[in-house]
């Protein structure tokens, strides 16, 4: 990790940046796959899992399926396989994470808003489920189907009618079994073999075996996060720019370095372009944790990952807690994790993060897996202007309104005067007509 001792404005500049691949080849690399599973749509979601995948999943399919069913569609004896390849104790644990994210997410529907702006003016407001949406569930290095609970569980209260969900398959052309265990426990059934871009425009623009979607969800590396901003562009809504996952560590000497080094570690294994972020006030505490670093890091089965991940990393001394929290605003980190004296007052400070863990004993990974809230979360600093996953993001709010003569009353003047302000007669005349309740009449 490079270390930053009381970094003046150059410095925090170089701290708050992001590890980026250049813009102009990953464009151009991720528009043309999803051109060609636009133009060929099953056949190239295929070919580029062999190629991008290494797995062919027409030779893995032969001989094992029913005629006309499609390579890249999850079949139910694969769903029942899955179930037995699954310990009974982590079925138990999918299912009390998928219990209490359920809690989590039901107290947050919206009950809805009838209000009278005016007299005989009558506007409220109804939450509407998106019918069909997408989820993306990243596989390669780890099958994150903890993330299939974080986005099926919501989708589902909120009343989705289809979800559909695509992650990359193994070697052998199977799904991890746990992805299928969770997605059942979510209430699933839609699953296909599709990872990275060419699953993210087998949803945008649908194929003959993966249903277009109006929204697609999830995680996923910067190939995946340029794919779904692209789409986006004029084909379907996404949650948000969600790239490769971070974490920023606010500290101070009451910190336990064994605690603080592996909550950096736990983000710095997701990937090599992962980025963890230490911002404390005690040079010891930077010391120790740097050495505990070390120590954990010889233990990860994962520690190629997670030593690349760290080489994008930062440690930065500050003098105070409220230095550190300023710092991790501007950073406006994806997980911010408060181990500090003060953690709870620290933690009213914060204006920008995904998602806050607060105290010594609440580690980002309660988050991630089974203390309720949402993983899902904006990185790469749009924690400004973007909220994580919750169950308004499978929702859409429509408005009403409903205006009777007294209402005609009481805004007909205002409407006619803005409307012809703007030169907009015609919407100055469909108000003039209701309040002189005349039947139209070419304008004057």
């Amino acid at each position: 990790m490079h270390i930053y001792t009381y970094p003046e404005e150059a410095q925090t500049r170089e701290i708050i940046s992001r590890p980026t691949k250049e813009a102009t080849s990953l464009t151009a690399t991720v528009s043309a796959v999803l051109d060609r599973v636009r133009k060929e749509g099953d056949s190239a979601v295929i070919d580029y899992e062999k190629q991008f995948d290494k797995v062919d999943l027409l030779e893995c399919a032969a001989g094992s399926r029913s005629a006309g069913t499609s390579p890249l569609r999850v079949t139910d004896d694969e769903f029942y396989a899955a179930q037995g390849l699954v310990s009974e104790e982590l079925k138990a644990a999918l299912i009390q994470a998928h219990q209490n994210i359920s809690r989590f997410h039901e107290a947050q529907r919206f009950e809805g808003i009838d209000v009278e702006t005016a007299p005989g003016v009558r506007c409220w407001q109804r939450s509407m489920p998106i019918e069909t949406v997408g989820l993306y569930i990243p596989g390669g290095t780890a099958p994150l189907f903890s993330t299939v609970l974080m986005l099926a569980t919501p989708a589902r209260i909120a009343g989705c009618k289809r979800i559909v969900l695509c992650t990359p398959p193994q070697r052998d052309g199977s799904v991890h079994p746990a992805i299928l265990v969770a997605a059942r426990i979510a209430g699933v059934s839609e699953v296909f073999k599709a990872g990275g871009v060419q699953a993210i425009g087998a949803m945008a623009y649908g194929t003959e075996s993966v249903p277009k979607v109006a929204k697609i969800f999830g995680p996923g590396n910067q190939y995946v996060q340029c794919a779904k901003q692209l789409v986006s562009l004029s084909d379907v809504a996404i949650d948000m720019p969600a790239g490769p996952s971070e974490v920023c560590v606010v500290a101070d000497e009451t910190a336990n370095p064994a605690f603080v080094a592996a909550d950096l570690l736990s983000q710095a294994e997701h990937g090599m372009d992962s980025q963890v972020l230490l911002i404390t006030t005690s040079p010891t505490l930077l010391d120790s944790v740097q050495k505990e670093i070390e120590t954990q890091l010889a233990q990860l089965p994962r520690r190629d990952i997670a030593a690349a991940a760290l080489e994008n990393s930062r440690s930065v001394l500050v003098h105070t807690a409220d230095e550190a929290i300023t710092l991790s605003n501007r950073y406006a980190p994806e997980h911010l994790i408060i181990e500090t004296a003060d953690a709870e007052a620290l933690a009213k400070k914060v204006t920008n993060a995904g998602s806050v863990f607060i105290g010594h004993l609440t580690p980002e990974s309660a988050g991630d897996y089974a203390s309720g809230t949402n993983h899902t979360l904006p990185t790469n600093g749009y924690a400004t202007a973007y909220s994580g996953v919750n169950l308004d993001t499978f929702c859409r709010k429509i408005t009403y309104q409903h205006i009777s003569p007294e209402g005609i009353r009481s805004i007909s003047r205002a409407v006619e005067l803005m409307a012809a302000a703007e030169h907009l007669d015609a919407h100055r005349n469909a108000m003039k007509l209701r309040r002189e309740g005349t039947h139209p009449q070419p304008l004057p």
